[in-house]
């Protein structure tokens, strides 16, 4: 399971850098407007999964706190900061799964949720939640900015796969 782990969360470092270029070309007024998305902007669903990914799921996980945060808090709303950010924090997951132990991954995560309630779930299918979770809101981000009209990445883990065996 931890090389598993290990190869989401290279991918979630892939994705989230090869997006990030991308977002840099999208204009302010595209990356901030409403455009009907669950976290409501680009932006929203960004804050979201650096909110997600790295202040609620990362104390959880290495830390065994839970923050007392909305999905909706804004982390850092300047565009350039907050996608810096997602992209430099995401590789503290390696040097974390790395450490793991087998009797810890399969053990518990106790956390609290959002709401306050106490939640105890595997730990190493929870962790890969984590980086499913960010799959997902990359998704609902590539499809905005296709819809936007801008060049969209390809994400698809394939894809990295196929870069890593020609770069050896």
């Amino acid at each position: 399971m931890k090389q598993q782990l290990l190869l989401m969360a290279q991918y979630n470092i892939w994705a989230t850098n090869r997006l990030c270029l991308h977002l840099e070309h999208v204009s302010d007024e595209d990356f901030y407007k409403d455009i009907g998305l669950y976290f409501k902007s680009i932006f929203g669903t960004v804050n979201h999964l650096l909110l997600g990914e790295h202040y609620l799921w990362y104390p959880r996980f290495a830390e065994g706190i839970s923050p007392a945060l909305k999905l909706t808090d804004i982390v850092e709303p300047s565009k350039k900061k907050c996608l810096l950010q997602l992209q430099q924090k995401s590789y503290q997951w390696i040097a974390f799964i790395e450490s793991l132990t087998q009797p810890r991954l399969d053990g518990l995560l106790t956390y609290r949720r959002v709401n306050g309630e106490e939640l105890s779930l595997p730990f190493a299918a929870t962790l890969m939640h984590v980086f499913n979770h960010g799959t997902h809101h990359r998704g609902q981000i590539t499809a905005a900015i296709t819809a936007l009209g801008y060049e969209c990445p390809e994400l698809d883990l394939v894809y990295m796969l196929s870069e890593n065996q020609r770069s050896k």
